[in-house]
């Protein structure tokens, strides 16, 4: 009996005491190179991740390199500036052979989630806050915290327990990129997010984080206001604006966060064409809802949406470039959304109903 009693403990799981970024850095460790891929048209969140994981493995792992890579285009001004300031050196995705020898690491989306444009090579390393979740059952290391606020947060606690110094570009990059996640009001943002704000902030640097913070705009940015704000639609408490045609699609999700701050609206959906795409970004001003799960309802059948409570993006590939087939699609996208949010179109009315023409001075 003894001897079984003991065969039964020695055959006992073993509990994995290694913290997260112990198990990250043995799972890189016997390749010979990392590369880093995020999302098309990286945001601060990812940008800032991305850095972090350069710091840490050339800190625990001197010698190996490292490349970042950016997918799509770095498109608003604030993110532009970032990369320039800081500065972060991107490579184009598609330029950068992936081989035996190196560990892919994808920081702030999952594989699968239509927020890529090439998955012909699957990860070693997911690190992610979205809830839209994805295929990383062949990811040697996985971490999903979707209770988190934004994946620097998460980057930044491996840079604390490696005892990894951040330099001040480096604080500053991450504090933005926790900082441009959980903005407005209510924050979606946790004690860990506000901990490693606490922890950067000091050693940020304030006049580079303000020039990020404040880059000039170019003129077609205020030319998609003007057109959103002309074609924008009040459904009860839901705003609908349209964007025509942008230069750069970021600019479709500022939108959305320029008409949820309506005092009159709970919702704001904001749409426009890029690259053949009709891009969607929805806003909730409260907590509670589920921006992502209402959008990729919408979208379902039609392209791909995911992202938080409050905030969430979409894509549909267009049929053709007709204007008809443009505007059946929008339709569609308006009935499910006003479906979904059970709002009755016949409440739908303009927004600004003319705006009168003041003479120059």
């Amino acid at each position: 009996m003894t001897d079984e009693l003991q065969g039964s403990e020695s055959e006992a799981p073993r509990i994995d005491r290694r913290t997260r970024c112990e198990r990250l850095l043995e799972v890189i460790r016997p390749f010979r190179r990392v590369v880093v891929v995020s999302h098309v048209n990286p945001d601060p969140d990812s940008l800032a991740s991305m850095l972090g994981i350069k710091a840490l493995v050339e800190t625990t792992q001197p010698g190996k390199p490292v490349v970042l890579t950016v997918d799509g285009m770095i498109a608003r001004s604030e993110n532009r500036a970032m990369v320039e300031l800081i500065p972060i050196e991107l490579i184009p995705v598609e330029q950068v052979e992936i081989d035996s020898e190196t560990a892919l690491v994808m920081v702030d989306t999952q594989p699968r989630t239509g927020r890529r444009h090439s998955e012909e090579v699957m990860p070693h390393v997911v690190i992610d806050h979205h809830e839209t979740g994805g295929d990383t059952q062949t990811a040697l290391f996985r971490d999903i915290r979707t209770h988190l606020g934004a994946t620097s947060t998460m980057v930044t606690g491996y840079l604390l327990e490696q005892g990894v110094l951040a330099s001040p570009a480096l604080a500053t990059a991450l504090l933005y990129g926790i900082d441009s996640e959980t903005t407005g009001y209510p924050r979606e943002a946790s004690s860990l997010d506000d901990g490693a704000l606490i922890w950067l902030f000091p050693r940020a640097d304030k006049d580079l984080l303000a020039q990020i913070k404040n880059p000039k705009l170019p003129q077609s940015h205020f030319a998609t206001f003007q057109i959103a704000l002309a074609n924008a639609f009040l459904y009860d408490n839901l705003v609908v604006s349209w964007c025509d045609v942008v230069t750069q699609p970021d600019i479709i999700a500022e939108i959305a966060d320029f008409f949820v701050r309506f005092d009159q609206v709970h919702w704001s959906l904001a749409a426009g064409v890029f690259d053949g795409m009709l891009k969607l970004s929805l806003r909730a001003s409260r907590l509670g809802g589920a921006a992502g799960e209402v959008l990729a309802v919408v979208v379902n059948g039609l392209g791909n949406a995911g992202g938080h409570d409050k905030r969430a993006g979409g894509a549909v590939r267009l049929p053709d470039s007709t204007q008809e087939s443009l505007d059946r699609l929008l339709t569609t996208i308006r009935h499910r959304l006003l479906e979904e949010l059970a709002i009755d179109e016949q409440q739908g009315r303009r927004l600004l109903n003319g705006c009168p023409v003041i003479p120059p001075p």
